[in-house]
């Protein structure tokens, strides 16, 4: 019952906070949310302190019968590449509720349960070991997300939220129809039945670039990127946390899940393609990281391009290229989310997030500062910090597969540098040339505590990340010689 507790609680308190919130003071919506996340998060626990490192094989398994004609099931559970984004979504959860504390003052109890259910959906996503049930949940999350730009977004946010649903929705329905013909091809909606489909090439390719447009679109994968920036320059602060932190891993883990073990011929022959366009997404994405003006659109594209590392890692075919992008992705999760809450910081008290309206932060604001700077270190993969782990992984996973990848890849811990660093010259250091920022105070005990505790956290994973790799390593070579037994 584990996992059940850990996606209804933060949906069961989503919805009492919907349905009461309104007749009650703001303050006391804030914490019976705040109380919610962190028991959210307290039940995903056992999940990593119970689990068997031994096995790759799923565990906390849960299964109900739910459509019993046509064998759809409530049927959940988690293996080593699942289990950390579970844990990880409940603890961002906790972190959004906080940022919101003194910022949201309108529609309060609405954006807050909006959160919360949200964060319920995803866990299911992560949890679903039947079809149908992984497709609610990976559809009802566009939801509350579409709610949370349309109405606490920017100026723009109409427009944002629109093309952030037709794009993730429209590459979704090709999914459903993969689905349905995996469904009459086995007569189980089973997602580990499916891995032993008997498809032939043909079918495997068509049901590899179905399921390829849902996630591709989510990562995103260059070309079909586009939607991301205009979604996190509108978004709240909490809802560019979440979308970075957590939903882009929703399309990655996607491909973990059904395209490799589904589609593993498809997945072999079609890797070259996939790898090219990662590389893309590494290299010119980072480029155009380099010319962004605004700070949510520079670490937006950022994500892009570390994102690019994780789908090259997975199409690399060896342990440490998958494992790589695995701890890539949680990485990711801590530092983006991290990122998107000190941008927050700056925007709540000058309402302005172009680079060219600050300078001389460091002057005003130290404390924040300090933080500033590590966080934008560790996007560029400095040594030490989670950053660099999973980036080293992969580009050590490239080298092997062919030498002229790993260097294309590795060009991105440059580029990742330049653009990292150009953000905070410009904006934390020099002398202060605007008179707003003159009149700026340093961040107080809630923000500090938000940027310290996640900022231990991507160092904690940079010094010592074994814990992650020894639950991860089991069920990735599981995988990997599924899709070899399936090659040969």
């Amino acid at each position: 019952m584990i996992l059940s507790y850990a996606i209804w609680i933060p949906i069961v308190f989503g919805l009492i906070i919907l349905i009461y919130g309104s007749e009650r003071p703001s303050s006391g919506v804030r914490y019976l949310a705040l109380f919610g996340s962190v028991l959210g998060f307290i039940a995903t626990l056992p999940l990593v302190l119970q689990f068997d490192e031994s096995t790759a094989g799923m565990q906390f398994v849960e299964k109900l019968s739910w459509i019993e004609r046509y064998d759809i099931n409530y049927h959940l559970g988690v293996d080593g590449i699942s289990v950390w984004f579970v844990v990880l979504t409940a603890f961002i959860n906790i972190f959004v509720v906080i940022a919101a504390w003194e910022v949201i003052t309108e529609k309060v109890s609405q954006y807050l349960a909006a959160f919360m259910i949200l964060s319920g959906l995803m866990i299911g996503v992560f949890s679903a070991l039947d079809g149908m049930l992984f497709y609610v949940f990976f559809e009802a999350t566009l939801i509350p997300m579409y709610i949370i730009i349309g109405v606490w977004g920017g100026k723009n946010r109409i427009y944002a939220a629109f093309k952030f649903f037709l794009y993730t929705l429209l590459g979704s329905l090709l999914t459903l129809i993969a689905m349905l013909y995996l469904y009459n091809a086995t007569n189980t909606f089973d997602i580990q039945s499916w891995h032993h489909a008997p498809l032939d090439i043909v079918e495997q390719i068509l049901i590899f670039f179905a399921f390829f447009m849902a996630f591709a679109v989510k990562v995103p994968m260059w070309p079909l990127h586009t939607w991301l920036p205009d979604v996190h320059v509108e978004a709240p602060t909490g809802g560019s946390v979440v979308l970075a932190a957590i939903m882009l891993k929703l399309g990655a883990y996607g491909f973990l899940r059904f395209s490799l073990p589904i589609a593993p011929d498809a997945s072999m022959y079609l890797g070259p393609f996939v790898i090219f366009l990662s590389l893309v997404a590494v290299i010119y994405v980072g480029l155009v990281a380099l010319v962004q003006k605004d700070m949510k659109k520079l670490v937006a594209y950022s994500s892009v391009a570390h994102m690019g590392f994780v789908t090259l890692g997975f199409f690399l075919f060896s342990p440490l290229g998958v494992e790589g992008g695995i701890i890539q992705m949680i990485s990711h999760g801590f530092i983006s989310g991290a990122m998107f809450l000190a941008i927050g910081v700056l925007y709540d008290r000058m309402h302005t997030r172009q680079i060219a309206d600050f300078g001389g932060v460091i002057h005003r604001m130290p404390k924040f500062s300090v933080f500033m700077v590590f966080l934008a270190m560790a996007n560029c993969g400095l040594p030490a910090t989670s950053g660099f782990v999973g980036e080293f992984m992969v580009i050590l996973a490239a080298v092997d597969y062919d030498f002229w990848i790993g260097v294309l890849a590795a060009t991105a811990l440059i580029l990742g540098a330049a653009y990292s660093l150009w953000m905070v010259k410009r904006v934390v250091f020099g002398a202060i040339a605007n008179p707003e920022v003159d009149a700026l105070t340093d961040i107080n005990g809630r923000e500090f505590f938000m940027l310290a505790v996640l900022s231990i956290c991507v160092l904690w994973m940079g010094i010592y990340p074994k814990p992650f790799t020894d639950i991860i390593h089991p069920a990735v070579i599981h995988l990997l010689e599924h899709v070899a037994i399936s090659k040969l």
